[in-house]
């Protein structure tokens, strides 16, 4: 591999748009391909940076070393597979893929060919920048809600999948223990999938989460807060601010960080820097968006089945 990476974004939506500024702002890589299936917005991206827009993904992947999946979240398993078996390293926005058995083949096909494969939870870089996953012990309880208003993006998944998926990830996160009961409720407003859930997961060592997702909110709200035994933690990500009763020894001044400041750069630099072989794994790698999907599915099912079903899950170990 040269020690400049050629790096490549399938998806010229609003999140392909992040990535490739991302890329194009690196000094150690360069932005050189966009792939789209509308092939003028790939031209627009593309000509915004000065590298190519590909016709179609064989070509694509040809031109490039590292790529970005930021296209529909439908997509994501079977692009994300095609880039591992051409040989490239891939990092897949949330979720990982939309069907356990698709998350299952990505993990397997990374391992089995040595690539980097990490899933695009961006949270995880605030929670590393505010010094949470240094605190010795999980709290006791986790408490989030993520709420927006409409948009036309997302939309080819459910609430729990768009946005719920994020504080499912952190809740794993913090915890070693398997979920042992989801209980949920939800709705669709807009269309056929939920546009809303409320879930509440206990785990196997005691650690319950409470998370409650909209997509048809009047205003945005992401929030969070997490119970220990010597007091709480209260987080506004929107707000890049926190509360602090606990005696752990936080950072105020976490926005101001590298991490705090760009979590998509922080999560773009860990990933790249896996793939150097200069860190041991990005922030979330395939394994921690497969265990996070089958927890967002298993929210799902107990929407679905209004009763408190025991998830499918195959650990954490």
């Amino acid at each position: 591999m040269t020690s400049t990476l050629r790096a490549g974004v399938i998806g010229a939506g609003v999140f392909g748009g992040f990535h490739a500024e991302k890329y194009a702002g690196l000094d150690d890589v360069t932005l050189t391909a966009v792939l789209d299936t509308h092939p003028e917005r790939a031209e627009a991206l593309a000509g915004r940076f000065g590298c190519r827009a590909p016709a179609n993904l064989e070509a694509f992947l040809e031109a490039v070393d590292v790529i970005s999946v930021a296209a529909p979240a439908s997509a994501h398993g079977a692009l994300a597979l095609a880039v591992l078996r051409a040989g490239r390293h891939v990092y897949v926005e949330k979720p990982i893929a939309t069907s356990l058995e698709e998350a299952d083949a990505i993990v397997a096909e990374a391992s089995a060919r040595g690539l980097v494969a990490a899933c695009g939870f961006l949270e995880r870089a605030a929670f590393s920048a505010i010094g949470l996953f240094d605190i010795p012990r999980p709290p006791l309880r986790l408490e989030a809600t993520r709420l927006g208003p409409p948009s036309p993006r997302g939309l080819d998944v459910s609430v729990v999948i768009d946005l719920m998926i994020h504080d499912l990830d952190l809740a794993l996160s913090l915890t070693g223990a398997a979920p042992l009961t989801v209980e949920a409720t939800g709705a669709g407003v807009i269309g056929p999938l939920f546009d809303e859930a409320r879930a509440e997961v206990a785990f196997e060592d005691g650690f319950t989460a409470a998370l409650s997702a909209s997509r048809v909110a009047a205003a945005r709200e992401r929030t969070m807060r997490l119970i220990y035994t010597s007091g709480e933690v209260t987080i506004d990500f929107l707000a890049h601010a926190f509360e602090n009763t606990t005696p752990f020894p936080l950072d105020r001044d976490f926005a101001r960080t590298p991490a705090g400041a760009d979590r998509l750069g922080a999560s773009l630099a860990a990933f790249l820097a896996t793939v150097r072989g200069e860190a041991p794994a990005p922030l979330a790698d395939a394994t921690d968006g497969a265990k996070a999907l089958d927890l967002a599915l298993a929210v799902e099912r107990a929407v679905e089945d209004a009763a408190p079903p025991s998830p499918s899950w195959r650990g954490t170990t």
